[in-house]
C-alpha cells in the first residue's frame, strides 16, 4: 500500500526490512544497543559484524542510548546505507506513548539532517518490549503525519511489517489518520 501525503510517499508492507533498499532501517533498539534478538538480531546477523562494532563504540563514547532516543551506523552488507538506532519504550515503564514519538521524531529528525531520501520503520517496541500493535501504529503514524505536514526532504517512508496483523492493524490506523 502506498500513499502520497504532502511531498512524501508513506508505504504499508508486509515484508523484510533488511531486504529494503533505503537510505536508512530503524532498528528498534535497547538503551545498551546490544542486537541479540528480535528486529536487532536479524539487522545485525544479516548486515555483519561491523553494525554491533558500531553500536558499542557509540555506547562506550556516548554512553547507553534512553528511551526516546536515536543513534546512527553503517548498514554493513545491507542494502541500505545506514541503520537509525531507535529505542522504544517498554509496555508499563510509564509515559510509552510520549517515547514512542519522541524515537520516532528523532529517527525522521537523524534522516533529515543527513539529507536522507528515504528511511524504512519496523513497529517499535511491539516485540518482547510488549507495546500493543494498535497503540504503537497510532502513536507512530500519528507522528510520521505531524512530521511531514512540515518542511521535509524525506521522499518516502516505509512502515516494514511483520506479519498480516501487524500490517492490517497499520493499515487500518493508517486510514483513520490520514482520511481526515
Amino acid at each position: 500500500m502506498i500513499h502520497k501525503y504532502r511531498n512524501t510517499s508513506i508505504e504499508l508492507i508486509d515484508g523484510d526490512i533488511t531486504a529494503l533498499d533505503v537510505d536508512a532501517i530503524v532498528n528498534a533498539a535497547n538503551s545498551q544497543l546490544a542486537h541479540g534478538g528480535g528486529v536487532a538480531g536479524v539487522i545485525s546477523r544479516k548486515g555483519g559484524p561491523e553494525i554491533q562494532e558500531e553500536s558499542d563504540i557509540w555506547v562506550k563514547t556516548r554512553g547507553p542510548v534512553p528511551a526516546g532516543e536515536v543513534a546512527i551506523t553503517s548498514a554493513g552488507c545491507l542494502p541500505a546505507r545506514y541503520v537509525i538506532h531507535a529505542v522504544g519504550p517498554r509496555q508499563g515503564e510509564g509515559k510509552e506513548d510520549k517515547k514512542l514519538k519522541s524515537a520516532t521524531l528523532n529517527a525522521l529528525k537523524m534522516a533529515d539532517s543527513r539529507l536522507f531520501k528515504s528511511i524504512a520503520f519496523p513497529a517499535i517496541s511491539t516485540g518482547i518490549f510488549g507495546v500493543p500493535l494498535n497503540k504503537c501504529a497510532k502513536s507512530m503514524l500519528s507522528t510520521v503525519k505531524s512530521y511531514t505536514g512540515g518542511e521535509t526532504g524525506l521522499e518516502r517512508i516505509v512502515f516494514c511489517l511483520y506479519g498480516e496483523e501487524a500490517f492490517s492493524v497499520f493499515q487500518n490506523t493508517y486510514f483513520k489518520l490520514f482520511q481526515k
